[in-house]
């Protein structure tokens, strides 16, 4: 705070600094003869104005921004190139306002103005994935949204299969990692009842056919130094039950099955149970993985 010099306020105006204006008009002189002079409290400060504002509607730029496609300075620039439409209509007025209820088109894609979030869990056993679970042992009491936006997980996890499991409010992401058609790899521990025959493990680096589905996986083998019981499965499909489903068309159960590796994400510095948000570079390794 701004400390103030010389003396303080007595509250009155000083005898040496009367004012005495003169008003030209009339020729009368205004002197503390005629008029006393103000009186001045402190209580008496000018009461700010408030204004008015729609708390529904938000800058274009900012929106722009908030939707994670650019700065708010770019986004200034792609308006007035012409690259934003709002309800179907290219919009270049600088701060033009919109409603969250509006819809605004970037170069073609719809986008909304919540801040993209990820955040990376290490799934635990006995939690659900399901939407339609939200009790206690729902995976989404295992994490916090920095920015309390509403987050759901890429892909199923049924509550016995433990490991990396993304979340994020990002539509696209979550697209990306349940299309079938994905690129993204995944790598899965799984632990068997018994050993895995080398017959067998041929047969699943070939592909098994399933409910006349051929699956095939990138690479399968013996985990080094461990029992032959527990093996490495790496493929793309985000969806353990498949993997499960290999397994048990070949006669194995699957007594556990963790997931280690997720789109280069892994499991270091992350204990079970724990989460963690996404680094800028992780995402941006996300998008283009």
């Amino acid at each position: 705070m701004r400390k103030s010099s010389g003396a303080k306020r007595s509250g009155k105006v000083s005898e040496s600094k009367k004012p005495d204006f003169k008003k030209k008009e009339s020729g009368k002189s205004f002197s503390s003869e005629n008029k006393p002079a103000p009186k001045f409290s402190r209580t008496d400060k000018p009461k700010p104005v408030k204004i008015k504002s729609d708390k529904d509607e938000i800058r274009l730029n900012k929106y722009v921004a908030n939707s994670g496609v650019c700065s708010r300075r770019d986004a200034d620039i792609y308006i007035q190139s012409g690259n934003v439409k709002v309800n179907g209509e290219v919009v270049t007025e600088m701060g033009h306002k919109v409603k969250l209820t509006d819809v605004v088109n970037f170069d073609g894609v719809n986008i909304t103005p919540e801040k993209k979030e990820y955040i990376l869990l290490n799934k635990p056993k006995n939690f659900s994935t399901d939407k339609n679970d939200q009790g206690a042992n729902n995976v989404l009491q295992l994490i916090k949204s920095p920015s309390n936006v509403r987050l759901e997980p890429v892909g199923r996890m049924d509550k016995t299969t433990t490991g990396l499991l993304l979340f994020t409010n990002d539509p696209d992401m979550v697209r990306k990692f349940t299309t079938p058609n994905q690129r993204s790899s995944k790598i899965y521990q799984v632990s068997l009842d018994k050993n895995l025959k080398y017959e067998d493990l041929e047969k699943i680096q070939n592909g098994v056919t399933i409910e006349g589905h051929k699956v095939y996986v990138e690479e399968v083998t013996f985990i080094e130094g461990e029992a032959k019981s527990e093996i490495g499965v790496k493929m793309k499909t985000s969806n353990v039950k498949v993997v499960r489903n290999i397994f048990e068309h070949l006669k194995y159960n699957v007594i556990k099955l963790d997931r280690v590796v997720f789109a280069g994400l892994t499991k270091k510095n992350l204990p079970r149970g724990n989460w963690r948000v996404l680094t800028e570079q992780e995402v941006v390794n996300l998008k283009n993985n």
